[in-house]
């Protein structure tokens, strides 16, 4: 099916007559194939006698030869999947059987794609990017602390590229434009850091999501699609992560956070600002310093500045900030 998705990816009419040709089947069993492909990945499609079939909206579908060759020539393995239950969860697999990395995995969709503190991350077909790479670390050379925020500069500067501007980082590891969710970041350990182990770098980023009723996200979200107007094409967007990646893990893998903490805190949203600490029932007012050299959150509580870290946190905006 994936030649018809190429052919209906532009949005525009397709007669039942090429659909069918490119099927094997006759036009009359062209309604109810297609109608199993809405069922099977959740799509639109239209169908108007005498014009004949479109999706409901244009798809961006991710070209794997560009990105298994692109990757392959800046030293990376690359495997790009129409489904899987989570890209982190099939980066730890094969490394774990044995692949080499640095393995990038994307898929089209994620069937249980999940972020922070276990929520789940919407992955809905051919829509979003669903980013997971996987490297391996020996003898605790790289610098494991403050990475999940080195990798949120890379986002900021892969969605800055395709001309998202107003974006920003919001400690820990979201990107948020206009105070609504746009990406997020989740790292995964596997083995022990002090002497050899897998860390896998999830990432999350509402590209061409739209926000009329049909996705239901229990937080303030938007995409770069309903920022700019216009489709935006996935596997460019795959490529220019990959840049910035390779960019800032040098860099952090160097100098290790604080190389990067100035530039950091310049992009964060909620600098200087009044908010609430969550940890569970616990909650810590204060107002945010910015953040130490291994990417902990520095806050001012009560008059005396103290640091925060942990997978378990979350921040919020004070109402009255």
């Amino acid at each position: 099916m994936r030649e018809v998705l190429q052919l209906l990816r532009d949005g525009q009419f397709h007669s039942g007559e090429a659909i069918g040709g490119l099927l094997g089947v006759s036009r009359a069993a062209v309604w109810k194939r297609l109608q199993h492909l809405e069922d099977e990945l959740g799509l639109v499609i239209h169908r108007i006698p005498g014009r004949g079939y479109r999706l409901s909206s244009p798809l961006s579908l991710l070209d794997e030869g560009v990105i298994v060759q692109r990757s392959w020539e800046a030293g990376w393995h690359a495997a790009v999947l129409e489904s899987t239950d989570s890209t982190n969860s099939e980066v730890l697999r094969q490394l774990a059987g044995g692949a080499r990395g640095p393995l990038l995995v994307v898929a089209e969709r994620q069937e249980r794609g999940r972020g922070r503190r276990g929520r789940e991350w919407v992955s809905p077909f051919a829509v979003n990017l669903y980013y997971s790479l996987g490297i391996r670390l020996e003898g605790g050379s790289f610098p494991l602390s403050g990475l999940s925020l080195s990798v949120g500069l890379s986002v900021l500067g892969a969605l800055r590229e395709v001309g998202c501007l107003g974006v920003g980082l919001k400690w820990p590891n979201d990107l948020l434009l206009g105070g609504r969710k746009i990406a997020g970041v989740l790292l995964e350990l596997a083995g022990d850091p002090a002497d050899a182990c897998h860390v896998v770098i999830g990432i999350g980023i509402n590209v061409n999501m739209r926000a009329d009723g049909s996705i239901s996200i229990d937080q303030p979200w938007t995409s770069l699609r309903e920022s700019l107007g216009h489709v935006v094409d996935r596997t460019d967007l795959v490529l220019s992560l990959g840049r910035w990646l390779r960019h800032y893990l040098d860099l952090h893998g160097s100098g290790g956070f604080s190389a990067l903490r100035e530039e950091w805190e310049s992009w964060h949203l909620w600098q200087d600002k009044e908010v609430s600490l969550l940890a569970g029932t616990h909650r810590i007012d204060g107002r945010v310093l910015g953040v130490d050299r291994l990417g902990a959150l520095r806050l001012d509580v009560a008059g005396e500045e103290r640091q925060f870290s942990g997978g378990e946190l979350s921040l919020r905006l004070r109402d009255d900030s």
